[in-house]
């Protein structure tokens, strides 16, 4: 989550594909955008500056989009030219104050438009997208500001400065060169082109996938061919069905990824190779529904960008500030994971079609197949049925008395539902949240059910920011997929749900814990493969013995689960690793082939070549498909993680490293989690990251606690 100059909390760039993007010339009209009334030109006076939702109307992004825009440039170049020689406080600090407005509305639009988006915010997007990146272009290749910022850097040495001044600095310094500055003006201009039409085709693909996968979703004519959905499930799709005009009929909507979850019950096996079809090719369909046009010319364009930036390929360009460092360095790391999931591969696909056997059926496994007969292998070693614990899991409990519980008892946070605060959707809860000594440290957003207007998958972002030289506390938002119950009925979620819930918190926490002066280097603005190590380590503890007691209790009882119930959920939790660790290591090859390419190479058929890269990986992508096809990659294409997604595994070797540790030094206590809080959570990117994780832990991670927490290597965690 590397922070820009025009947007100080860059999830946003990471999630609706703005990727850095700011401009050389404002809008024509964007000096006469009137101030009359917008809600976004001025501080909020909500708690916290939380968004005024009260008052912000679709009209009111665009104009506050150019006035900030058109500010920020006014202030960058009375920072450029300014008379008197550059200081760390006339040039960088300066530099950290300025754009205000631009960081209100792009916040803000980010987290409406990610997670309730309509064809008025479509067309802001649409609009905005290549400003921004023509903003951020004059920022950052303005000849006379990044004299200043190298002055200041080549003089670091005797400018007295605090450590996180000299890491802003560098950081500063580092970020011009990676935009450009150095290069000659007739490249310059090539890269703005370059960047104005990325930016275009990110929001193009993010776009071209909403509406695809609304439109992918499977529409079922008859409710013989749902048998095995539960009674809770089948009246979900009869609701999606009268959603969207279908009355009696059902509808089952797609989620991000490959797999969906109905396919585990579903009995029919055409429905379930019909569900499987729908995602697979949700973004192939026409004219107006296919993204693989512009996948192909990102993937050319990105190259093309990296080679005039002086790297071989857009992977080199993207990894110069991560903790991997090189390509080199993934698919090393990559590589020493395929021995064991491809063994475990072979061991499941056995399971499976003996399981096929069992049920009467002859036929070859196919990956429509998988998760319905892995879920018999699973009840039939494990003597463990999904159905059997939802009614344990209801998400208000779970967020209570598990996230917000085990928060407590790591961190002495404490937590207060705020009813007052508006919100941008009736679905969304506002919790304030107070630190152990009673000051009031955040306010954290939960936005949990699935939208049509919501992109797939889950996400943490900032309202707010932390900064103490701006004087804001966090505001944050987590964003999840969850099905909505029917009006009247319960919550009631997947251990997989209840783990995603976790791992958002754990985004949160990082967020709400940041302590810096300066925003630039706040809070989650860390490397890509290390901000999912406090997420991923907070997942931990959604099995630990006290936090689970808490809220693992039946919906109607109150009573406890049982404890062998409890017994089957731990043991199953390493069931089907091959499969989950599989599909990760394949995306992550996909999207690291993508990013090598070379700037001298044709534009690719997106379907042979991943096809190639599919085949090269060494796995079973035959029955094990990625977790995403390039078609439908949000993460890639438009959310930030080019040449990134490895960062899920890479950081799952530092959370089971960590938690290792705090298995050695006694788990869940308060003096474990203000260890944790005090050397990871609050330091933002104000030191590198390799130095911060040996500080912690004591020595490099390695992947063994993470092959053990699979149970793909002996031994217990």
């Amino acid at each position: 989550m590397t922070r820009t100059l025009w947007l100080r909390t860059l999830a946003a760039t990471c999630l609706t594909g703005w990727a850095c993007v700011s401009g050389a010339t404002p809008p024509a009209h964007a000096a006469g955008a009137s101030a009359a009334g917008n809600p976004f030109l001025t501080a909020s006076t909500l708690p916290f500056q939380a968004p005024r939702f009260d008052l912000i109307h679709d009209g009111d992004y665009r104009p506050a989009f150019e006035q900030g825009m058109a500010q920020q440039l006014a202030e960058i170049r009375a920072i450029a030219d300014n008379p008197a020689p550059p200081t760390f406080d006339n040039t960088i600090v300066a530099m950290e104050r300025s754009g205000r407005v631009l960081d209100r509305v792009s916040e803000t639009f980010d987290g409406v438009y990610q997670a309730n988006t309509d064809p008025a915010l479509d067309a802001v997007q649409t609009a905005v997208s290549p400003e921004l990146a023509q903003h951020q272009d004059a920022i950052y290749l303005n000849p006379a500001l990044f004299a200043r910022v190298r002055t200041l850097y080549e003089a670091r040495a005797g400018l007295h400065l605090t450590g996180e001044q000299m890491q802003l600095l560098t950081v500063y310094y580092q970020q011009f060169i990676h935009a450009g500055a150095q290069l000659s003006d007739p490249d310059k201009a090539a890269l703005r082109q370059l960047n104005t039409r990325l930016s275009q085709l990110e929001t193009d693909f993010q776009q071209t996938l909403l509406a695809a996968t609304k439109q992918g979703a499977l529409v079922v004519p008859h409710a013989a061919a749902l048998a095995g959905l539960d009674p809770a499930a089948l009246q979900q799709a009869a609701l999606s069905g009268h959603e969207r005009g279908l009355a009696g009929q059902w509808v089952l909507p797609l989620q991000n990824t490959t797999q969906q979850p109905d396919l585990s019950a579903l009995t029919d096996r055409d429905t379930r190779q019909a569900l499987f079809t729908r995602s697979w090719t949700r973004a192939e369909r026409g004219d107006t529904g296919d993204t693989r046009a512009a996948i192909a010319e990102l993937a050319q364009l990105r190259a093309r960008k990296a080679a005039l930036l002086g790297y071989p390929d857009y992977a080199s360009y993207v990894l110069y500030d991560q903790m991997a460092r090189t390509p080199q360095a993934v698919q090393h790391f990559i590589a020493q994971l395929v021995p064991a999931t491809l063994a475990e591969q072979k061991r499941e696909v056995a399971d499976i079609a003996a399981a096929i056997s069992q049920d009467g059926q002859h036929f070859q496994p196919r990956p429509w197949d998988w998760a319905h007969y892995a879920e018999q292998v699973r009840k039939a070693r494990y003597d463990l049925d999904a159905a059997q614990v939802r009614p344990y899991f209801e998400l208000d409990r779970v967020l209570r008395d598990g996230v917000f519980f085990a928060a407590n008892r790591l961190y002495g946070i404490s937590f207060k539902e705020r009813r007052d605060i508006p919100v941008y959707n009736p679905d969304v809860r506002v919790f304030e949240v107070t630190d152990r000594d009673g000051s009031p440290l955040a306010l954290v957003y939960f936005d949990y059910f699935k939208r049509d207007n919501k992109n797939g998958g889950a996400w943490m972002s900032n309202f707010v920011g932390q900064s103490h030289l701006l004087g804001t506390k966090p505001v944050i938002y987590n964003v999840a997929n969850f099905a909505k119950p029917a009006p009247g009925q319960p919550a009631l979620i997947s251990f997989e749900d209840v783990t995603t819930m976790f791992h958002e918190f754990g985004h949160a926490l990082h967020g709400m814990f940041a302590d810096q002066v300066y925003p630039t280097l706040s809070g989650t603005a860390v490397a890509r493969d290390f901000v999912e190590f406090p997420s991923q380590f907070n997942e931990h503890w959604a099995l630990d013995p006290v936090v689970f007691a808490h809220y693992a209790r039946h919906y109607q009882t109150g009573a406890a689960m049982p404890q062998a119930l409890v017994d089957k959920i731990k043991k199953a939790a390493r069931f089907d690793q091959g499969y989950a660790l599989g599909e990760l290591i394949a995306a992550a090859k996909l999207d690291m082939d993508w990013h090598m390419l070379p700037a001298r190479a044709p534009r690719q058929d997106v379907d042979r070549f991943e096809a190639a890269s599919l085949a090269r990986s060494g796995l079973d992508t035959r029955d094990v498909p990625p977790r995403y096809r390039s078609s439908y990659f949000l993460h890639i294409w438009s959310n930030g993680y080019a040449a990134g997604y490895y960062a899920y595994l890479w950081t799952e070797m530092l959370d089971d490293a960590a938690y290792s540790w705090f298995r050695a030094h006694g788990g869940l206590t308060r003096a474990n989690g203000q260890r944790f809080r005090d050397m990871i959570l609050s330091r933002g990117h104000t030191m590198d990251y390799g130095p911060m994780f040996r500080a912690f832990y004591g020595r490099d991670p390695d992947i063994v606690p993470m092959l053990r927490h699979r149970g793909l290597v002996p031994g217990e965690e």
